[in-house]
């Protein structure tokens, strides 16, 4: 196959390389290859209008509004995007302070600053912070069985709940408070399903789980917009070295192609999109999203993908979250709140209650966080919901999800009426497939054979050159660790 339709590349010498994938992997192995001599022939090929991926940040509700990416999690020296993030400056100056980089958080979310039960009572701090310091400890003990060969059980729901269910049966307390500690249990089960973009945490595998590297220092956000970040680095390229409204079609991998403007010259390496253009390379780094790469996986390669990566691909779970900007005409939440908890108290994580998502969707939000504002008088609330229930929430129009998120934040807390409502689905994470990764290894039904844990992640994420895959989960670092091997193997 000969390449057509593709801008011909320049005859520097130097390896072609092309980056499929504008997200942040993407754009973090252009920049680095892009500053060595050894790659003058660098192409990005990003299938929308704009650079960026998950990462988004819109102007609204007086502020700026992440309608993706939100945090740097673990902001620290070991951290390539904070380390990026301050060498742009787009950090404030405590998030760059000694003491937030040092300061160990284990990787958990911080408490709620206030917790309101679906009775309309408010939830004691007390009770809260002991269910807290139950359920993470216990995420801190599922980290201990990494590269364990006799785990106990198959995934980290089924170790949490057992470990639940024997410390509830010495609890002193009467039946009423029991129960309320369960339910408050179960909303801590619905943010760590949001921090590992699942639906359940039975289908997270027990024994890889602690492959997750948690770096210290305190969570924090871009004062201007994560997406800063990615328009710095943008900034920092070719101004030719992004190709948009590029979808790629087929990676033609493993072969012979021949290009009419470098006459005598062979390449590995042809990348096909869905308009008909081609591009030839030496070498291609895939940035894709997982579910992308899963969902297409039969026909974007070519020839197929080893069958231990393309299993290890079909391996890794991937879930959806969502995010939904709540807007009030005043706030019914204390100036000093940061995040406010909704507890349903006939919720247990020890029970399993099939219903109608229509019915109870809405129970798998973590609660809500109260949005930073450029304007005193706008008063925003976000919030996060992953899993079935998150992808019910797409299927539903912007009206329907403020209907029924006024009605239970009334039955919580009778606050004044919602203005206006938006959430995410349509805009952004519903269109990358899939939000998160994890590796799947808990109930049966969501298990097959082949290789797991460490060794999975290991094969769908190197595979031999001359084509090479990564993605938002390795975000920068994948992507970096890619471009100092290609260094060492072309001798530079």
């Amino acid at each position: 196959m000969e390449s057509s339709g593709g801008r011909a590349e320049g005859s520097g010498r130097g390896p072609r390389v092309l980056v499929v994938g504008g997200g942040i992997a993407g754009l973090g192995a252009a920049q680095r290859l892009c500053r060595h001599p050894a790659f003058p022939q660098l192409r990005v090929l990003e299938a929308t209008a704009r650079a960026g991926g998950r990462i988004r940040s819109e102007r609204g509700f007086g502020g700026v509004v992440e309608l993706g990416a939100h945090w740097i999690h673990g902001p620290s020296q070991g951290n390539p995007v904070f380390q990026l993030a301050a060498k742009y400056q787009l950090l404030r100056e405590k998030d760059l302070s000694e003491e937030n980089q040092l300061t160990e958080t284990g990787g958990h979310v911080g408490l709620p600053s206030v917790s309101y039960g679906s009775s309309g009572v408010s939830v004691s701090r007390e009770l809260v912070v002991e269910m807290a310091s139950l359920f993470y400890g216990l995420i801190d003990q599922t980290r201990e069985f990494l590269h364990s060969a006799d785990a106990p059980v198959p995934s980290v729901g089924e170790y949490l709940k057992k470990e639940i269910r024997q410390r509830a049966a010495s609890w002193p307390e009467d039946e009423e408070t029991r129960k309320l500690k369960l339910a408050v249990l179960n909303s801590f089960f619905n943010v760590e399903c949001c921090v590992s973009g699942t639906h359940s945490m039975d289908l997270v595998a027990l024994v890889p789980f602690g492959e997750y590297t948690v770096l210290p220092g305190l969570d924090c956000t871009f004062p201007g917009g994560y997406q800063g970040l990615t328009n710095h680095i943008m900034a920092s390229l070719p101004e030719d070295v992004i190709v948009f409204n590029k979808p790629v079609k087929t990676v033609h991998w493993n072969g012979s192609f021949k290009e009419a403007s470098s006459l005598g010259e062979t390449f590995p390496v042809l990348v096909e999109c869905e308009d008909g253009a081609c591009f030839p390379a030496h070498h291609v780094i895939v940035t894709v999203p997982l579910g992308f790469l899963k969902e297409h996986l039969d026909t974007f390669f070519e020839p197929p993908l080893p069958t231990e990566k393309a299993e290890a691909i079909r391996k890794m779970g991937f879930g959806t979250n969502n995010k939904i900007f709540l807007e009030f005409e005043e706030p019914f939440w204390e100036p000093d709140c940061q995040y406010i908890q909704v507890v349903w108290e006939d919720t247990s994580p020890l029970e399993d209650v099939t219903s109608e998502l229509r019915h109870v969707w809405f129970k798998k939000l973590i609660g809500f966080l109260v949005l930073p504002s450029f304007d005193r008088s706008v008063h925003v609330l976000c919030g996060f919901i992953a899993g079935l229930e998150s992808e019910f929430m797409e299927s539903l129009s912007d009206e329907d999800v403020l209907l029924s998120l006024t009605q239970v934040l009334r039955r919580v807390t009778a606050p004044d009426t919602v203005c206006r409502g938006s959430h995410t689905s349509h805009v952004l994470l519903h269109h990358a497939r899939g939000s998160a990764v994890w590796l799947e290894g808990g109930r049966p039904a969501h298990r097959s054979a082949g290789p797991t844990g460490t060794a999975a992640r290991a094969l769908a994420l190197s595979p031999a050159l001359p084509l090479q895959c990564h993605g938002e989960a390795d975000n920068v670092l994948s992507s970096d660790r890619q471009c100092l091997s290609w260094l060492e193997i072309w001798g530079c």
